[in-house]
């Protein structure tokens, strides 16, 4: 394995930002890790809060989709060593072209191309991790990808985390963090975050903290309207309050301060785990309820109690009735669902690590 390659990474932005966001982690990492990275990215506008430094980035190019179909852009650019396909999207056919020809030219091998999944713990994706996918048309005919899924278990390519990412933990001031975002929270009260989507026991939930010491952080965007909606129903009203939107680092101080936080998709679920607090997961809904299987996988791989199930099906739209209570005794087994998880993924093998392993 070369220690220094440059990357190119597609990126195509569907829907909440959640893409980008897996791929800006990804590049910033592998740059740690000491590689060169190109993003091609056709929307970069939620950098500008995500990571708002991302153009000023030594190692990095944050490039426009467009720029890889422009001929003269692509003939000043070295080709890269790797190219990685994110979640579907397929790289601009001017762009393959360009450097199928340049291959010929130099007599150079192919890139290692890897075509980067989403997250499941369903027992298919160990089966399926790192089978090739020969291309038979275009282009880079005879060429061929290398299928690459993120998973909680052996035999999958793991989960993004940084190698420091045990120390920001330990230097992080949480009193601190509490005290300025909640700084009349009662005593006995819990600090709950919400990032979701329209969950359908949304109104139950704040239902339940009318009356309490509780404070709930409520994060931009579509949480933020979700609530505003919900509230408009509601005679008595919960402590709640809004943030605004924040850079990645401060996404993971707000779990990392918070008693209890709702998070949802793909990104924020791995970085609750990585955070330790308990949490309920808002799976990313599609039509043919898919994702149903998905978050019972899931369920399944984190052990968790009858307690924590019932609350994530209702949470998820999945089964009708009422929102179970949070108390004590469920948080505290919901704590030691997530810190048994959590202690298995520390044990586990990187995906940054895992996915050099195949660059050949």
């Amino acid at each position: 394995m070369q220690s220094r390659q440059l990357w190119d990474i597609f990126c195509t932005v569907i829907d909440n930002h959640g893409d980008l966001g897996v791929c800006w982690r990804l590049t910033r990492q592998l740059r740690d890790a000491g590689q060169r990275v190109r993003l091609w990215v056709d929307d970069a506008s939620a950098l500008a809060w995500m990571a708002p430094t991302a153009h000023q980035e030594p190692g990095i190019e944050v490039r426009p989709w467009a720029d890889a179909s422009q001929a003269s852009t692509l003939q000043t650019l070295p080709p890269a060593d790797v190219w990685v396909e994110a979640f579907g999207c397929e790289i601009p056919e001017a762009f393959m072209a360009h450097f199928v020809e340049c291959a010929v030219t130099t007599r150079a091998q192919q890139p290692t191309w890897i075509n980067l999944e989403y997250l499941s713990a369903e027992d298919w994706v160990p089966r399926m991790h790192g089978l090739p996918s020969p291309i038979m048309s275009g282009p880079t005919k005879g060429w061929t990808k290398k299928f690459f899924y993120p998973g909680f278990t052996e035999g999958t390519g793991g989960l993004l985390r940084e190698t420091d990412l045990l120390a920001r933990q330990q230097s992080f001031d949480r009193a601190a963090w509490r005290q300025q975002h909640s700084p009349h929270l009662a005593p006995g009260g819990l600090l709950i975050s919400l990032f979701c989507y329209e969950p359908a026991a949304l109104p139950q939930l704040l239902a339940e903290l009318v009356g309490t010491p509780h404070h709930l952080l409520v994060t931009p965007g579509r949480p933020l309207a979700a609530v505003q909606q919900a509230l408009q129903g509601m005679t008595e009203q919960p402590n709640w309050s809004a943030l605004p939107f924040t850079d990645q680092n401060g996404f993971d101080d707000m779990l990392w301060a918070c008693d209890l936080n709702f998070v949802r998709g793909e990104d924020s679920l791995v970085r609750a785990l990585l955070a330790g607090q308990p949490f309920i997961w808002h799976i990313y809904p599609q039509d043919d309820n898919a994702h149903h299987a998905k978050l019972e996988a899931f369920l399944d791989w984190i052990q968790a109690p009858d307690s924590l199930r019932k609350a994530h099906r209702v949470w998820n739209g999945m089964e009708a009735g009422e929102w179970p209570a949070l108390g004590s005794t469920a948080l505290g087994d919901l704590t030691v669902c997530v810190q048994a998880a959590r202690q298995r993924l520390f044990q586990a093998t990187d995906l940054v690590s895992q996915l050099r392993l195949l660059v050949v």
